[in-house]
């Protein structure tokens, strides 16, 4: 890791908090994150996403923000796999869509079965919270992430020929 990845790492995990830290509702929040995830993967690299990811439901955790302590790792894995298969498919609104599709299912299994098998009672809230507004936001949020990467790179292109 070289200290350019790390500083912009550190800037695109900054703001996705700041976001994460106006408590707006899910599908503005949701959507913002999983765009900032894309965003930094697909302008810094797939691990600065993959970091990203990981970091962000540890930190909305310990600031009070997500009150349910044990989806932590589940999301976490949803995230990543997000980042990885957005990253790994050259066609990105293919990769956006696969990374959506599995994260949903992974989290709805997550909520609905994986954690029944630990005997954890998983509040109803939580498991409306995890199944369809996951497919929605990660979608949502791809399309946008999408987006701001072009726009971003063709401001670069421009910046080097100036």
């Amino acid at each position: 890791m070289n200290v350019k990845f790390i500083t912009r790492t550190a800037i695109l995990l900054a703001i996705t908090l700041i976001f994460q830290f106006l408590k707006m509702p899910q599908l503005i929040t949701g959507s913002i994150v999983n765009a900032m995830l894309l965003i930094a993967a697909g302008t810094v690299g797939m691990w600065s996403g993959v970091i990203i990811g990981l970091l962000t439901p540890v930190i909305a955790f310990l600031v009070g923000i997500m009150g349910f302590p044990l989806m932590i790792p589940f999301i976490m894995i949803g995230n990543g796999v997000y980042v990885i298969l957005f990253s790994t498919q050259k066609n990105k609104v293919i990769g956006m869509i696969l990374g959506a599709v599995v994260k949903f299912i992974w989290l709805a299994l997550s909520v609905k079965y994986i954690m029944q098998l630990f005997n954890v009672k998983v509040p109803l809230k939580i498991v409306q919270a995890f199944t369809t507004p996951q497919l929605i936001t990660a979608l949502i949020g791809g399309i946008l992430g999408i987006i701001v990467i072009a726009l971003l790179e063709n401001y670069f292109k421009k910046a080097k020929e100036q």
